[in-house]
């Protein structure tokens, strides 16, 4: 295979760490909503811990995007 071929194909593999970040917060904010409705009182310590989850699995995704982005500029 060309090297530029390669290149394309894990920039392409490195922007499916979207979709693990999209899973990822989905599942954590259904768990908050259950736990919330479960126990409403503890809403004040279930928040902080699900926007620092979401803020993890978001910044997966930030990376996945970064390294396709330097992979992409390597094609030229």
């Amino acid at each position: 295979m060309e090297t530029s071929t390669l290149i394309a194909l894990g920039a392409g593999i490195a922007v499916i760490a979207g979709l693990g970040a999209g899973l990822g917060i989905g599942i954590a904010t259904s768990g908050a909503a259950q736990a919330i409705s479960r126990q409403p009182e503890a809403a004040g310590k279930i928040t902080p811990i699900f926007f620092l989850g979401v803020a993890l699995a978001e910044s997966t995704a930030i990376y996945g995007l970064v390294i396709a982005i330097l992979l992409f500029t390597r094609l030229g």
